[in-house]
């Protein structure tokens, strides 16, 4: 390794150590020397400014509230942010075509507006309600959040500081007796 290549190591573990004390500092000076690297990649994944700029606020978020899950023997601190960079990322790009595919269909769906077309989506929306309602408040909570705000479960577990199993599990269960409860209602 390089003195510079080294020297940039050094500093970098300095500053997460720092980060870890909770030194607000050592955030932006990380932040200072990473970001135009880590805006490129999720420029690059996004193809979208402003999208880009605010999962690079989230990635230094995580870096502030997650610094302990770094680890040294899998990497230096910059290949840690890239991590947390592509994934967030990532996550956000799945999340907008979700959300795209939901209003495309919507859209289409909504095309031909009959009063029976009125009255059986009125219907759908109370038995989905129904069975929304009888979910426990942690699954009907996360299902909700994930479908209106059009989060990945990865970002849900951090919107709620869960582990993403838990996330996962939640959601699965909770979709499993949405589905037993509306076919029971069709």
């Amino acid at each position: 390794m390089t003195t510079v290549a080294t020297d940039n190591l050094g500093a970098d573990l300095q500053l997460i150590e720092r980060i870890a004390a909770r030194d607000a500092g050592a955030i932006a000076t990380l932040y200072d020397r990473h970001s135009r690297t880590l805006y490129g990649l999720i420029l690059r994944i996004l193809q979208d400014r402003s999208e880009s700029e605010e999962v690079l606020q989230e990635v230094f978020l995580v870096a502030w509230t997650r610094v302990e899950t770094y680890e040294r023997e899998l990497g230096s601190p910059i290949a840690w942010l890239v991590r947390i960079a592509r994934n967030r990322a990532i996550d956000r790009l799945r999340a907008n075509q979700t959300r795209r595919r939901a209003v495309d269909g919507a859209v289409a769906a909504g095309s031909v507006d009959s009063p029976e077309g009125a009255a059986i989506r009125a219907e759908r929306r109370r038995v989905v309600a129904r069975a929304l309602g009888r979910l426990p408040p942690e699954q009907r909570e996360l299902i909700e959040t994930a479908y209106f705000k059009g989060l990945s479960q990865s970002e849900l577990a951090a919107l709620f500081q869960l582990p993403l199993g838990t996330v996962k599990t939640r959601i699965r269960s909770g979709m499993k007796t949405l589905r037993n409860a509306l076919q029971s209602l069709a």
